[in-house]
């Protein structure tokens, strides 16, 4: 399976509780945090949410 690759870009501060919880759900932190997870349904749908937050790459 595909995985991809989160990066936190923005800060979540004055953005709503539940983009908050997806960040810290995808395991992110502080800003320029990666991790890398599987390009599943659950995953896309949560980096969907927080679009405006995050930089998505391909691995």
């Amino acid at each position: 399976m595909a995985k991809i690759k989160v990066t936190l870009v923005k800060s979540t501060i004055g953005c709503k509780k539940d983009q908050i919880a997806t960040v810290k759900a995808l395991g992110l932190k502080k800003i320029r945090d990666e991790k890398v997870h599987e390009a599943n349904d659950q995953i896309k749908g949560m980096v969907n949410k927080v679009c405006h937050l995050v930089k998505v790459e391909e691995v």
